[in-house]
């Protein structure tokens, strides 16, 4: 059974980083395109960042671009979201998801991820 585990959340002042990971199991990364999705309260769920089955096919939301860095980490089999310079519009649960489709770009499309963790928290104060 496919399993994505995301670690890293928790509470940062505005201004802060955090880092985010997401490790798989059953599922080989390396081949799948991933994403980081963010859901906050009152809100629909949300493309943030995506790389394709190709490394050097990644993307961002317009509204982290330039602040958060997507990458994979094959040898642990894990996809990683650094957050930089974090504002208050960044509080959300962030979502790792992948697909077990083989697709060179990354996707932004929520109906394309075959599989979804279970999300973690990031709050970020004032």
């Amino acid at each position: 059974q496919v399993q994505l585990v995301e670690s890293g959340g928790g509470l940062v002042e505005a201004g802060g980083q955090l880092n985010l990971s997401c490790r798989a199991s059953h599922l080989t990364l390396t081949f799948s395109p991933v994403a980081w999705f963010r859901q906050a309260p009152g809100r629909e769920r949300e493309f943030v960042a995506g790389v394709g089955s190709r490394d050097d096919r990644i993307g961002y939301a317009d509204s982290v671009k330039g602040r958060f860095t997507i990458s994979k980490e094959h040898p642990k089999n894990t996809v990683h979201l650094q957050m930089s310079k974090l504002n208050i519009e960044d509080a959300a649960v962030y979502y790792c998801a992948a697909s077990r489709t083989y697709t060179p770009d990354y996707v932004t499309s929520q109906s394309s991820y075959d599989y979804w963790g279970q999300g973690t928290q990031v709050a970020v104060s004032s």
